[in-house]
């Protein structure tokens, strides 16, 4: 099997960790890349055997308006710095995945800047789609185009160009010449053009053994981009809602049901990518209502279907709110010093490296195993991976029920307790917002590598979050958004889910949960199909 199939993976926002400058100013490298040479040890401890790194090439602000695919940001420092960094990666036994942005370029990438300045004579006008010198754009260019998200800042390149697919093929080889990069995170690639990711498959299973793509896919049948054609993996956004989801409503129901018509919707050898937050929202610490949830949602995050993903800080229990108007909140600096006793002392933190042992010693029945449903109920679920028993509760209180197994003894990895079955069926007594994970004593694994105290994390254990704002009071808040008579293509974020919420009202009753889920989507292409639906 591939690496990235038994792989867990480290996630970080480079820009936001290193504490580099929002705008680029192009000057004189600054070497902040090489402050988070340390992080690799950390990765490694924790258990981590991959990482997702990005965007790092050079841009004009967040990093997904590329200016240079060949060079990296001179707020991070030079390419000899990303060179030496994916080496000590790679030393410490962690494959590295960069961040591709193929969708759309920044207004500073040489294709643009050529049309701006050569305008219809430009060589480079069908790089992009539909520019339109007829037409104009918010810098006032004399043109239009069009932009991703309706941001014009994105140009969005055309894919179905050979010349611009030639291009993006090229650096890809280059990333992996230069850098021996293992793998890309394609960006926005739920919009990307299916014959482009056609040639990017190609050209991964050309570069390198085992190069890996996953693309961000937000909905959809996840099987349209994983697949033998085109992509390895993409993100599972149902998944990630229905774990915190899950818990905040105490419906077990929802996750498994999520589960289910994920295996149902893409072959069993492939697997996608798991995680609980990321670099767009909000972090999970965040996200939970009871902070105790934390412990049952990453039980599940690493030992159901998928591979498993932790962006940077959420080992230690961060929080981070998302702003409609900025994501800093959510790509902090973090200073790793300042958390030098974490893996003693913050239960956080000794849960990701309890699981990262437990997910190394049993890959075998965590990445191929077969996943087979045991209890369920809105507040507790237990299902089999391979030969393990995993069980969860999300109630305040403690739960105790049986599941169907194979004789023998059994040894909980978390908590190190010791279970005898007789009969059939093992007998699970799980704690409060607890959970156990529970392994055939026989089985051919070193099982002192795994057995830790079971980190318990008291509902106290964090400063309590502001109460989450109540549906109605987010429908009130949208509904004071004016919705212009403009193109939906035009529209902010704000203004299409106003607009969705309005159509919404229109057809019928709007309820608690619809009104959440407009909220909680803010992703504009998502949003943009959604508003079109309705016509």
């Amino acid at each position: 099997m591939a690496w990235y199939d038994e792989a867990v993976f480290y996630h970080i926002y480079p820009l936001g960790l290193a504490g580099a400058p929002k705008k680029n100013d192009y000057g004189e490298p600054v070497h902040r890349l090489n402050t988070l040479l340390p992080w690799i040890d950390h990765i490694r401890d924790l258990g981590f055997t991959a990482l997702y790194i990005g965007p790092l090439f050079q841009s004009v602000g967040h990093g997904y308006e590329t200016t240079d695919y060949k060079t990296l940001d001179a707020r991070l420092g030079t390419n000899e710095d990303l060179v030496a960094f994916v080496k000590a990666c790679h030393k410490a036994g962690i494959k590295v995945v960069f961040d591709g942005v193929f969708n759309h370029t920044g207004r500073d990438f040489f294709a643009f800047a050529d049309i701006r300045k050569n305008r219809e004579s430009s060589a480079y006008r069908d790089w992009y789609c539909n520019v339109n010198f007829w037409g104009n754009n918010e810098y006032n260019d004399g043109f239009s185009y069009d932009n991703w998200g309706g941001y014009d800042l994105l140009a969005k390149l055309n894919q179905r160009n050979p010349a611009v697919r030639d291009y993006i093929c090229d650096v890809v080889r280059f990333w992996v010449s230069e850098f021996d990069v293992d793998g890309i995170r394609l960006d926005a690639a739920d919009v990307l053009d299916f014959d482009f990711m056609c040639a990017l498959r190609q050209t991964a299973d050309a570069v390198k053994p085992d190069f890996w793509l996953m693309g961000e896919v937000i909905h959809g049948d996840y099987s349209r981009w994983a697949n033998a054609r085109t992509l390895h993996s993409v993100t599972d956004y149902a998944l990630h809602k229905g774990l915190y989801s899950g818990h905040n409503d105490h419906n077990y129901f929802e996750i498994a049901h999520t589960v289910q018509r994920t295996l149902g919707m893409v072959p069993a050898h492939i697997k996608l990518y798991n995680f609980v937050d990321n670099h767009d929202v909000e972090r999970i610490s965040t996200k939970l209502r009871n902070k105790a949830h934390y412990l049952p949602v990453h039980i599940l995050l690493y030992t159901l279907p998928g591979i498993p993903s932790v962006y940077y800080g959420s080992e230690f229990g961060i929080e981070g709110k998302k702003e409609r108007f900025s994501d800093d909140s959510l790509r902090p600096r973090i200073d790793l010093a300042a958390h030098a006793d974490d893996a003693a002392k913050n239960p956080c933190t000794q849960l990701i490296g309890a699981l990262g042992k437990i997910h190394a010693t049993y890959a075998r029945d965590l990445a191929h195993g077969d996943y087979r449903q045991l209890h369920l109920t809105t507040e507790q679920y237990a299902f089999g991976r391979g030969s393990l028993v995993v069980a969860v509760n999300n109630a305040d209180s403690e739960a105790s029920f049986e599941v169907s197994c194979q004789n023998g003894t059994y040894l909980g990895l978390l908590g190190g307790t010791s279970v005898e079955v007789t009969d059939g069926r093992l007998p699970i007594a799980l704690p409060a917002c607890g959970g156990e994970i529970f392994a055939p004593a026989d089985a051919q694994v070193p099982h002192d590598k795994v057995e830790a105290p079971q980190p318990r994390i008291a509902p106290d254990a964090f400063v309590p979050e502001e109460k989450p704002a109540t549906a109605e009071a987010t429908t009130n808040a949208l509904e004071a958004v004016e919705v212009p008579d403009v193109p939906l293509e035009k529209m902010t974020v704000e203004q299409l889910q106003a607009y969705i919420l309005a159509k919404m009202a229109a057809n019928g009753p709007v309820t608690d949960q619809m009104r959440r889920d407009v909220a909680d989507n803010i992703w504009p292409d998502s949003l943009l199909n959604w508003a079109r639906s309705f016509r």
